[in-house]
C-alpha cells in the first residue's frame, strides 16, 4: 500500500481569481470559500476541491465563479469574512475547519454551507445529527475524536519499548466537545495498551516550547500532537522542537512529516475536499443541505519519515512499513 513564537497573525483576504472588472457569465454559480487557515497551508486541499468541481462539469469563468476568503488562522476575523461572502450573494459557502463553519452559520441561515472539513459538527451544535443535519449546513467531518486512539496504537507499534506518551492538546480549541471525546478515548486506549498518558496543553506558538519541555520532563517516549486549528496551522515550530528534544512525534497530517516529523496518521484532506465538490453539485441541482448526511472519511493515510526514524535511533517494524501509504526516505 505504498504509493515562532510570534504574535503576528497574517490575514489574507483574497478575492475570486476572476478579475474584479472582468465580465462574468450571468448564469454562473457563485461559490464562496471560507478557510480558517491560509492559502499556502491548504493549497493541496483547495486544488482537490477545484478538481472535484471539474469532475462534476464546472469550470471557473464559464459556469462557476469562486469568491475566496482566508483567515490565516486569525479566527476572530472569520465572522466579518463570512458576512462579506453573504453580501456577495454567493449561492453556497464551502468551509474549512470548525471555526469557519460556525462563522458561516452565524452569518446566514438560508445560504447552504458545505463543510469540506470539520471536527465534531454535532457536539459543536452545527447540525442536529450526522444522518439528518437539519438547517442549512452539511458536508464532511474529520472524525478526529476517534483517531487519537488509533494514533496511539501506531505509536506503540513504532516504539514498542516505550511506555510514556505525551499528547499535546489545544485548550482553546473551539471544537471543545470533540477534543474532550478524543482525549477520553485516547486515555482508555492508553490504559488498554499499558501506556502512561501525559496531557500537555498548548494554545499557540508561545506555549510550544513549554509543552515539549513538559513532555521531556515527563520522560515521554513519544509525542502525539492532537489536531486543532492552531496546532495544525503552526506545525513548523512543533517539528523543530521535536527534533531539538529528540522526541518521536505523531501528527494528524502529512506536511509536518515531509518537514522532518516522524509520523502522521489521519484522513486524507484532499480526498475530503474533493468530495465537498460533490455536495456542491448536489445542492446546485436542488438538494437541500438538511437532507444530505454528514460523511465521515473513508481514506486514512499513514506517512513515516525513515530519515527521521534513523536519526532518532528507531527501527520501524516491517509490518508497520508495509501498512504505510508513504515512506519518506
Amino acid at each position: 500500500m505504498r504509493s515562532g513564537s510570534v504574535a503576528v497573525l497574517v490575514l489574507c483576504v483574497i478575492a475570486s481569481p476572476v478579475a474584479p472588472n472582468a465580465q462574468q457569465p450571468s448564469s454562473a454559480a457563485r461559490i464562496g470559500i471560507l478557510w480558517t487557515s491560509s492559502p499556502g497551508a491548504t493549497s493541496e486541499c483547495l486544488e482537490a476541491f477545484r478538481g472535484g468541481l471539474r469532475e462534476t462539469h464546472y469550470a471557473e469563468g464559464r459556469n462557476v465563479v469562486i469568491e475566496q476568503r482566508w483567515a490565516a488562522d486569525a479566527v476572530q476575523r472569520l465572522d466579518a469574512l463570512a458576512s462579506e461572502l453573504v453580501g456577495l450573494r454567493v449561492q453556497i459557502i464551502v468551509t474549512q475547519g470548525t471555526p469557519a463553519a460556525r462563522a458561516a452559520q452565524g452569518a446566514t441561515r438560508t445560504i447552504p454551507i458545505v463543510m469540506a472539513t470539520s471536527g465534531d459538527p454535532v457536539g459543536t451544535k452545527l447540525v442536529s445529527s450526522l444522518a439528518r443535519p437539519g438547517g442549512n449546513i452539511t458536508g464532511l467531518t474529520l472524525m478526529a475524536g476517534e483517531l487519537n486512539a488509533k494514533r496511539l496504537e501506531l505509536v506503540r507499534e513504532a516504539n514498542p519499548k516505550g511506555s510514556r506518551v505525551a499528547m499535546i492538546v489545544d485548550p482553546t480549541n473551539p471544537d471543545s466537545r470533540g477534543a474532550a471525546l478524543g482525549q477520553a478515548e485516547t486515555e482508555i486506549a492508553a490504559r488498554s495498551l499499558g501506556l502512561q498518558l501525559h496531557i500537555v496543553g498548548a494554545g499557540g506558538p508561545d506555549d510550544f516550547a513549554k509543552a515539549f519541555a513538559a513532555a521531556s520532563s515527563a520522560r515521554a517516549d513519544f509525542v502525539i500532537v492532537s489536531p486543532s486549528p492552531i496546532l495544525s496551522f503552526h506545525w513548523k515550530p512543533l517539528v523543530d522542537l521535536a527534533a531539538k528534544h529528540r522526541l518521536p512525534t505523531m501528527f494528524g497530517q502529512r506536511p509536518p512529516v515531509d518537514a522532518g516529523g516522524l509520523m502522521s496518521y489521519g484522513p486524507s484532506y484532499p480526498a475530503l475536499c474533493r468530495r465537498a465538490a460533490v455536495y456542491v453539485d448536489k445542492i446546485l441541482k436542488g438538494a437541500k443541505p438538511a437532507d444530505l448526511p454528514i460523511e465521515q472519511p473513508m481514506k486514512f493515510d499513514l506517512v513515516i519519515n525513515l530519515k527521521t526514524a534513523k536519526a532518532l535511533g528507531l527501527t520501524i517494524s516491517k509490518s508497520l512499513l508495509l501498512r504505510a501509504d508513504q515512506l519518506i526516505e
